[in-house]
Parts: structure tokens; sequence; C-alpha cells
């Protein structure tokens, strides 16, 4: 669960300012046919880097496009500078692309920073304006200074077919500099209707060998990694990507987690804001042939409650172990982070992650854990998961208490200093609870066990991961994050693309286990826009992330609950349950799902879908 607005990131000073112009094809997009047209996803921002020279930006002056002193780059060492002169005048930066046709997504992602010598808090002298052709994306002043830069994601996918100039313009009045500085620009696009080819999701089988030793406070780990996988595809594997999610955490300069010393293929350039390494494999894989890719691997854990940061002296540490990103008929899935909610999708794999660490540091961790003694004062903590789509670990100092349900899994709960013991306890209850609620509906938790880490001071709510979840004291909470067990771990989706997936269907298993119906809920439905759906992308909600609860949680599950009556309580019990049984440590989709609904009745559900705006 990730349900609160986009946190800022922020990195070293920098500042930037700059324009894209766009003009528009001379056949409008309501003009054309309206044939269905495969969408290749790709990245359609050429140099958004700045590190291979100019080419293709136009830029205003020479200086715009720069690595001089007094700004920093986001990656690399080049970025554009716009302003900073501190009298009237105007920079403009731009570069003519072109979004293909029948993408249904196409997101704009670009690193801000600005800084300014105004000490006004009311009014905005300088500007920054984003466009595309006629349309204004985003407008920034002197007044959005920040530290470092953040990332911006607009979403245009209403420009899909067209050739345009992305625009950024920098305007400063007569006193007082104001710098916006930009780097890493990227557009991302994909969905739609996929271009033929196989749609085998591969390197299938992915088995990870993990050995880390952690410093003194467990802010720190290094190691090494290896994965071997299996390409399931009848396209030969030439190449596999790692993906280096919580790089996010950090700049391209900075990186939290760094991979070195690659063995089993050769190390490309970091993308997609260093969250991706395309790996190119020593000898191409035919279907059903295997191979072993090794790494060096280092941890670095940022301050902050989040679920990759520590609180004090406690350490949380979800998706920082790489794993491989998926292809299929629509490619690499190489989408960016989002920290508005998830944009994690990997296929079912198995883990054996040892940890040497003090003594003194509790471990728990996804799958089931072993300890041993190590060396002086301290312990190896060997966990060993299978057919889990990520591992995560927590160290420190925690207080633990321990039960098992009526079902039989082994439930942990570890808890940071300030929970007190009636609360903890409060929470082994729930988790009991949730566990053997959840599994009676859809099918028996096979991990073994459950470790829950309670801690006061996290920003999002909760966070899930296989066997392993983090929580506020909350019986909803607690009760939603090990829903996910089932909706997201067990029954694997694209996060991503179709985040309704496993929060809608996880809150809707929440509420049927708080014995919650949803009675009248849908009334209170009300749409800001055509183009506001259940089934949007990461990449509307980012771009419009003060609806992403209210549409995703709260109209995904109203839908569900309105769908259980029409299909009645014992069809739709039996639908999930054989939906998530069918699907079994496999991947959903939208379309799967409507077609199991469909098949449990007689009645036509098009208009169901149509009236719930559930697409796919």
């Amino acid at each position: 669960m990730r349900s609160t607005p986009h946190k800022s990131l922020t990195a070293a000073a920098c500042a930037v300012a700059a324009l894209a112009a766009v003009s528009l094809p001379a056949t409008s997009a309501s003009a054309r046919p309206a044939t269905a047209t495969a969408c290749t996803p790709g990245q359609v921002v050429a140099n958004g880097g700045f590190e291979s020279g100019t080419s293709p930006w136009t830029q205003s002056s020479t200086s715009v496009i720069t690595s001089r002193a007094g700004e920093s780059a986001h990656g690399g060492t080049t970025f554009a500078w716009l302003n900073g002169v501190g009298s009237t005048h105007t920079d403009t930066l731009s570069q003519s692309v072109t979004i293909p046709s029948g993408c249904s997504t196409a997101t704009l992602t670009y690193w801000l920073h600005i800084d300014t010598a105004e000490t006004t808090s009311s009014t905005a002298y300088d500007k920054l304006t984003a466009k595309i052709g006629t349309t204004t994306l985003a407008t920034y002043s002197n007044l959005d200074k920040n530290s470092g830069y953040i990332q911006k994601s607009v979403d245009v996918s209403g420009f899909a077919g067209q050739t345009v100039n992305l625009v950024f313009t920098g305007t400063e009045d007569s006193s007082l500099q104001t710098s916006f500085v930009l780097d890493d620009i990227a557009l991302n696009t994909s969905g739609g209707t996929t271009p033929p080819g196989d749609s085998t999701r591969t390197p299938a089988a992915p088995a990870y060998t993990v050995n880390l030793s952690s410093n003194a406070s467990g802010t720190g780990w290094t190691g090494h990694e290896s994965a071997t996988f299996t390409n399931a595809s009848a396209t030969a594997l030439n190449e596999v990507y790692l993906r280096l999610w919580d790089n996010y955490h950090g700049t391209c300069s900075a990186m939290p987690i760094k991979v070195s010393n690659v063995t089993g293929g050769t190390a490309g350039d970091l993308t997609v804001g260093c969250t991706a390494l395309k790996i190119a494999l020593a000898t191409p894989l035919s279907q059903g042939q295997s191979a072993t890719i090794g790494f060096d691997l280092g941890i670095t854990v940022p301050s902050g409650a989040d679920r990759f940061g520590y609180d004090g002296a406690f350490n949380n540490i979800g998706n920082a172990l790489p794993v491989l990103a998926v292809r299929d008929a629509a490619g690499w899935h190489l989408d960016p982070y989002t920290n508005n909610g998830e944009s994690f999708y990997s296929l079912a794999a198995d883990f054996k992650v040892t940890l040497d660490h003090p003594t003194g540091l509790l471990v728990p961790a996804t799958g089931t854990s072993v300890d041993t003694p190590g060396s002086s004062g301290r312990t190896i903590t060997t966990a060993t998961a299978s057919k889990v789509r990520d591992f995560a670990w927590a160290a420190g100092p925690f207080s633990k208490i321990s039960g098992t349900s009526s079902a039989g899994p082994a439930i942990n709960i570890y808890s940071v200093s300030g929970i007190s013991s009636s609360d903890a306890q409060s929470m082994l209850a729930t988790a009991k609870s949730a566990v053997d609620t959840h599994a009676a509906r859809f099918g028996a938790y096979p991990y073994g066990e459950l470790d829950a880490v309670i801690d006061n001071n996290y920003w999002f709510g909760g966070m899930e991961y296989p066997g392993f979840v983090l929580d506020l004291v909350s019986t909803t909470a607690l009760t939603h994050e090990i829903g996910h067990q089932w909706w997201y771990g067990i029954v694997g989706d694209d996060e991503y693309n179709s985040p309704w997936l496993d929060e809608a269907f996880t809150d809707y298993a929440t509420d049927l286990a708080q014995n919650k119906t949803g009675t009248g809920c849908w009334n209170s439905v009300s749409w800001t826009s055509t183009s506001e759906k259940i089934t949007n992308s990461m990449a509307y909600w980012d771009a419009h992330s003060s609806r992403y609860s209210t549409v995703i949680y709260g109209y995904g599950k109203c839908a569900l609950h309105d769908l259980r009556r029409v299909l009645g309580d014992s069809v739709m019990a039996k639908v999930l349950k054989d939906y998530a049984t069918s699907h079994w440590y496999g991947v959903s989709t939208t379309a799967e799902f409507k077609a199991a609904a469909q098949a449990a009745t007689t009645t036509d559900l098009t208009s169901f879908w149509t009236q719930h705006r559930i697409e796919g």
C-alpha cells in the first residue's frame, strides 16, 4: 500500500530552467483513421541526459546545455541550465519527438532543481513553463525553489501518433536570479495494442543467491549476488535488465545501489533514472536454455522511515536487491520508479539470502530464516524463499514476539522502540486473524512464516513484500498489507501499468475480512474527467496523485463490491478463489479477470465494465 501523495526526493544542489516547444502535425488526431496500431514500447527523447553533446536539442544560447561550475548534474556531468542571470532574460530548450500511435501510455519525466535569490514567499517573479504543442504541461517559479533535484512526471498519452516539439521555457524579471536546472529527460511509451510477437514472459524461473555483510548499524551492506534464469521465449534472449529500484532514493552520482564486476555478461549504461541496468549476455539464449550472471553489490540505506530507509537504529531494506525485469510481446518492462505507489513487476523466483550482521541486530526477512553464529559478535541469518517476487529485510534492535495462526503459519511481530507491548500483541492477533481469513477465501498461505515490522513513523501507512510487511499500529492497514500476500504476491500483476489489480483487490479483501459489505459505496463516485479510469496506470496517477487513493483503492474496491452484488456472494467468492488458483505464482491481467467474471454469469457484463471504467 502506498496511498499518500508522491514524496519529493532531493539530490546534490543544482538549478535548471528549460522549455520545450511543440508543433502539431497537419492532420489532427481526431481526423486520423481509428484503426488499431501496434505500440512498440520505447523511450523517444534523445540525449535526455545531455551527455552526448547538444544534438538533437535546440537551445536559445550555447550556455544552456553545460557542465560549468555553479550547478551540478543529476546524473553524469552535463545538464541544462536556464536563466540564473539576474536580469530580464529568456532561455528555451526544445526537441522534436515522435510519440508512436497505438500507445495508451506516454509519460514525460524530468528531474528539476530550482534555486533563487528571490526572497518573496508570495510572488512568482521568474517562471519555467513546460509545454507540448500549445498545451502547457506545468509551470514552476521562484516559489518552487528546492534544495535538490525533484523528478516530475506528466501524462502525455493524448499526443500518441503525433510528432511534436518538447519545450521548456525559462523567464526572469529585471532583478534577482532564479536558476532552473533540468536533467535526465525521458518520454516512455507503452500499452495499447502490442506488436505481434511472442507473448511469453521471460526470463523465467529466476533463482537468486545473495551473500551480504553489514556494517555495525545495518545501514551499509556489501557482498555478491548471482541470478540464474531460463529463456522461456521462442525469441532469443540477447540481454537481460536488472532493476536497481532504490537508486530512485539517491542520484546517479551517489547511488544507494551499486553493481560492479559483472560476470556472465557485459554491463551497459544505467537508464530510467539509473534504476535499469542492461547486461548483454555472453552468449544469446535460445528457448529453454539457461544462464547465470553475477555481480558485486553495495547497498547504502538512506535516512528516513521509508520502505527503503532507516529510522534511528532501525533499517528497512525493501526493493534493494536487483531483480530481473520482464520481457514479453510488449518488449522489456522498464517503467520508472513511483513513490506514489508501486512500479514492481517481476516473476516468481527462488531466493537464498545470507546476511552477516552484528548479533545485536535482529533481521526479519522474506522467507524462512535460520540464525547461526558468525565471527565474534556477529550472526549469520540465512533466509530461504520459494516462488516469491521480491525479497526484503530489516535490521535493528527490535522487540520481537511470535505466535502461530490457527491455520499453521508462524507470525513474528518486530517492533521499534516506542511501540507498547499491548500494541504489539494487538498486531500479532490481527496478523493471525488476517492470514487465516484471507487464506480461507483465496487459498492457503504458502510461505511458512510472516514477519511484520511495526513503526509509528511510517508516512506511507504500510508496505507489502512476500512474507514480510511494514506497518503502523493499525488493524485495517495490517489486514490490508497481509492481503497483498495473495494480491500481488501469489497472484502477480504489473503493478505500474495495472495498479488496481493489487490495490483494489486487496482493499476489497480487507473489507471482507472486516465484515464490511461496501453497501452504497459506488453511489459516492464522482469522476473528475473522462480520462479518469480505475484501470489507469501509475503514469496517470503520478500526474494526478491527489486522486490515486480515491480511485484505485476506493472506487476499485467499490466496483468489486458491485460485481459481487451482480454475481451473488457465493459466485463472486468462487470466482476469486478459482481465479487465484489458476494464477497461483502467475500474473493476472485485467482482461483475464474480466473473462473469468463473465464466464461465471449469463448476464452480459459489458455495461458493468463501462459504467465502472474498467478497461482492458
